[in-house]
């Protein structure tokens, strides 16, 4: 019973083999048997089945002359190793290929014969029957091509363990190895390929774009990815669609309608050549030439869309390809391929009437065509010359997915080359042990290719990742059209090298491109125009932001380069220029020796240097005058050497302010002034007391010695020192720059401490106000004596002068502060010489009749007697009030008119005596006052 249900498996599995499958294949049989899945056609035609009978399978349309050569490339690989001596000898490797017709079904339909197969022998029927002539297990597929059905075909080998190596498939998703865990490939991922077209949009400066994939899973996970590496380098991606070679003619439009209304002129297709065929012919119809094209590897060379009725659309394309491989030998196969002679493979007599547009005797395709299916075509007899024809089945120029198969067929040969010269103990499976080559299974074939890793004949390293994919690199390429015949040429521009660090992998010669077929000038497909330099890209509200409008850049910032995101800002110590396209360094002021404002105050500061000095020369040439004694000539000296050191303090504060500079000229400034108005004080507070005393005595002369009117003025002047020595130790003035105005920096001072300041002036204005006062008092003194009058003007002049300085320093900037100092200080050093020193000056150069002895008595003794007068009327005026309260007495009183008349007339000028008179009513007293010598120079 047992050996009859073996006998029913044997025979059902018999009859699925040879009735299940596609009925066209390249077949030969050997030791090993390879599978083999090809796009053979470009896909199958559209056929509604309504199951009133049973389905029929679905017809492939549009012969692939490229995927034809593919087969071809596996079937001289796999004899050339059959021709081998070293390389699997005494070994024929066999194939089983298919024609997946681009789509999933046909694919699908083809692997069910692989894994068929593969189940049968896990039987191990060997015991029951001669199974010697049965066809043997396929060990490994090469195919498929599309990615979408290379994952339909790695989901069901993979559950075998059945070693898949696609020559084509770059899905990014089948280096999964958890799901496709049989699966391997010749290609590079397209995970590089989505950052290759990013960079390439990166490199020509475009930031608004269509993309366009197909809806499988090659074009979904492309696009993906590559959307990830647009959004790294904010580009904007304008539409995103999906596209299928099954739309309907009105998706096709409507998705043409939206190209065509886009500002973008770049579109990035992730898609099969028969994916996207549908949408170029449209473009083609409406004569939408101003696209330019960046086509993935998969259609980037095809022959189905580089037609010459195409290229008013797609000249221009740039395109990724893989690197060109040459493979010794093919393009003599390739030539001898006739259908009498490939009698094993079913796909050459197609081939050959799809090439010479003919029939070959006996022909399906003929007996179809009479019934009115297709064109009229003549018969051929299958002799003909292939190389009397185009077609790009014999185009080995650049052999690139050839290639690949090439690789893929050799890959798995030196795996099984592997297991045949493996040594036990040596081995990959259990305790080290080999598999049997003659008793090889699928699985044992993936565990070598896994670690497969050999030089191949071109001398190049082939060793699979740890997601079974080879490391390649990509060429890209221009579509051109020729010269000679209006075909599409496709000239090599540039590579992208996987391996070369960032930013250096893309490599482009511009000069070898030509947009639309034509230009040389670079496309526009931008959202927005450029910004100019100077300018930085603003956002507009519910854009993308890649669109935007161009803001200028502030002041004080600015942008050397197009569409800059944000403009710079300019270094501390510079400024946009007008533009904002540079820096340039700010102007650096101060109140500069060299400026006509600064020579200007120099110049009045030396000028007030030169005129204190030529007083003090006066002072000190007549020095022993009256008016010189007068005015305390000791004191005098010290007045006029600080009003030097005022007038020299003002120099400080023109230059460039240095930090020694900034400590010294306020103090320098300080301490002058205090000495200045010390003197005043104390000489003009003496002189006060000593006439208020109706007689001066002794009293008065010691209290008002020389030693103590100097220790009054030290003790004046050191408070003001104290002042500068807190300042200093606590907060030092020193030097900065003030960047606050745009185009210049000015150098100042930083006080340190503006209540410092505030102390030192606020000091100074307390003692100016002290002397104002005594001043004010003296007004009335003997004006030979004293200059009071012209000491309370100079005091009103230095209020009027500091107190119009404190608005004016807090209200100016930069230089100007140091300016309104200088003159601040230079009003009032001029006003406090002028006006005391000057009328003395006068009166000694031009007046000396009045700088006598003679004239200082007259004029002390007329003061003496007008404060005698006031003190007898005003004793005599109380005396008549007391009396007249008393006893009423009507007698005539004393005019209380008073007149002093001291005229020069009534001096005596040979006696050298004054006499004047003071007369009361009608009588006139005279009064005689004599000096000693030393009272006199005591007073003096």
């Amino acid at each position: 019973m047992r050996l009859v249900l073996y006998y029913l498996i044997v025979l059902g599995s018999s009859y699925v083999i040879s009735t299940y499958g596609p009925h066209q294949r390249a077949q030969m049989t050997g030791d090993i048997l390879l599978g083999g899945l090809f796009p053979i056609h470009f896909g199958v035609a559209s056929k509604d089945q309504d199951l009133a009978a049973r389905p029929e399978s679905t017809q492939c349309v549009r012969f692939n002359f490229r995927g034809f050569r593919w087969l071809q490339a596996m079937i001289f690989a796999i004899d050339e190793i059959n021709n081998s001596s070293t390389l699997l000898p005494n070994i024929t490797l066999g194939y089983r290929i298919f024609d997946t017709c681009n789509t999933v079904s046909k694919a699908l339909e083809a692997t069910l014969s692989f894994v068929a197969q593969n189940k049968i022998d896990s039987l191990n029927l060997d015991e029951f029957c001669n199974c010697t002539d049965h066809i043997p297990a396929t060990i490994a597929v090469v195919g498929a091509a599309g990615s979408a059905v290379s994952t339909a075909v790695a989901n069901l080998l993979g559950l075998f363990y059945i070693p898949q190596i696609s020559y084509a498939s770059s899905s990014r998703l089948l280096s999964n190895k958890n799901q496709y865990k049989s699966f391997m490939r010749t290609i590079p991922t397209d995970e590089y390929q989505a950052t290759a077209m990013a960079d390439i949009i990166g490199y020509f400066e475009w930031n608004w774009v269509i993309a366009v994939a197909s809806d499988d899973d090659y074009g979904r996970p492309g696009i993906e990815k590559f959307e990830k590496e647009m959004e790294e380098r904010d580009i904007c991606i304008h539409l995103n669609e999906l596209i299928s070679q099954y739309f309907e003619d009105h998706e096709i439009q409507a998705l043409a309608d939206r190209i065509e209304n886009s500002t973008a002129k770049v579109i990035v297709v992730f898609a099969s050549a028969p994916d996207i065929e549908p949408l170029i012919k449209e473009m083609a119809r409406r004569n939408i030439t101003d696209r330019i094209w960046l086509a993935s590897e998969a259609w980037a060379s095809s022959s189905l869309i580089a037609k010459p009725e195409y290229l008013g659309v797609v000249a221009g394309t740039i395109g990724f390809v893989l690197k060109a491989g040459n493979i010794p030998g093919l393009r003599e196969f390739l030539q001898q391929v006739q259908p009498k002679r490939d009698s094993h493979n079913e796909f050459v007599r197609e081939f050959w009437e799809e090439t010479f547009n003919c029939y070959l005797e006996d022909s399906l395709r003929q007996q179809e065509s009479e019934n009115g299916s297709t064109s009229f075509r003549p018969c051929c007899t299958g002799e003909e010359d292939i190389t009397s024809v185009e077609t790009p089945y014999l185009d080995y120029t650049h052999l690139r997915i050839s290639y690949n198969v090439y690789v893929a067929v050799y890959s798995i040969a030196q795996a099984l080359q592997d297991i045949l010269i493996c040594t036990p103990g040596h081995g990959l499976f259990a305790n080290n042990s080999c598999a049997d080559i003659k008793k090889m299974e699928a699985w044992q074939a993936l565990k070598q290719l896994r670690h497969l890793n050999y030089t191949n004949s071109m001398g190049e390293k082939m060793h699979f990742d740890e997601n079974a994919d080879l490391a390649a690199n990509y060429t890209i390429i221009n579509w051109h059209r020729s010269a000679e015949d209006g075909s599409v040429v496709f000239e090599e521009v540039g590579y992208y090298n996987v391996h070369f660090k960032r930013g250096a992998k893309l490599f482009i010669d511009k000069t070898k491109i030509l947009w639309n077929g034509y230009s040389s000038e670079v496309p526009f497909s931008n959202c927005s125009e450029d910004c100019e330099p100077g300018t930085r890209k603003g956002i507009i509200d519910s854009m993308p932001t890649c669109c935007f409008e161009c803001t200028e850049c502030s002041d004080g910032e600015y942008s050397n380069h197009k569409d800059a995101s944000v403009c710079i800002k300019c270094p501390y110590n510079s400024w946009s220029n007008g533009n904002h396209t540079f820096c340039f360094l700010k102007e650096i002021e101060f109140l500069s020796w060299t400026e006509p404002f600064g020579i200007a105050l120099a110049i009045c500061a030396v000028l007030g240097v030169l005129l204190t000095a030529f007083v003090m020369g006066v002072f000190v040439r007549f020095r022993n005058t009256p008016i010189v004694k007068a005015t305390n000539r000791e004191l005098s000296y010290v007045l006029l050497f600080s009003l030097i050191g005022c007038f020299s303090s003002s120099l400080v504060f023109i230059g460039e302010p240095r930090d020694w500079t900034c400590r010294l000229r306020q103090p320098a400034f300080g301490i002058s002034f205090v000495l200045c108005i010390s003197c005043i004080l104390v000489k003009t507070n003496r002189v006060l007391l000593v006439f208020e005393a109706k007689i001066p005595t002794s009293l008065h002369r010691k209290w008002w010695g020389l030693n103590l009117q100097f220790l009054l003025v030290f003790l004046c002047t050191f408070v003001q020192v104290m002042i500068c020595v807190v300042w200093l130790y606590n907060a030092p003035p020193s030097s900065y720059k003030n960047h606050d105005i745009d185009e210049i920096i000015f150098i100042t001072c930083n006080e340190g401490s503006v209540m410092a300041l505030g102390f030192l002036i606020g000091y100074t204005c307390l003692l100016a106000a002290i002397c104002f006062f005594f001043a004010f008092k003296s007004r009335k003194l003997p004006e030979n004596f004293t200059e009071a009058k012209f000491i309370t003007f100079s005091m009103l002049i230095f209020f009027i002068v500091w107190i119009s300085f404190i608005p004016a320093y807090f209200s100016t900037y930069g230089k100007f502060v140091s300016a309104v100092e200088v003159i601040a200080i230079l009003a009032s050093s001029f006003g406090m010489l002028a006006c005391i020193f000057f009328n003395k000056v006068y009166i000694i150069l031009f007046k000396p009749f009045r700088n006598t002895i003679e004239e200082v008595r007259c004029s002390t003794a007329a003061h003496a007697f007008k404060v005698a007068a006031k003190a007898t009327l005003k004793h005599n005026t109380a005396a008549r009030k007391k009396s007249g309260s008393i006893g009423g007495s009507s007698a005539s009183t004393p005019s209380s008119s008073i007149s002093l008349k001291t005229n020069g007339n009534d001096c005596d000028a040979t006696s050298g005596k004054h006499k004047p008179r003071v007369s009361f009513g009608s009588g006139t007293v005279t009064l005689s006052l004599s000096f000693e010598e030393s009272r006199r120079s005591s007073l003096m």
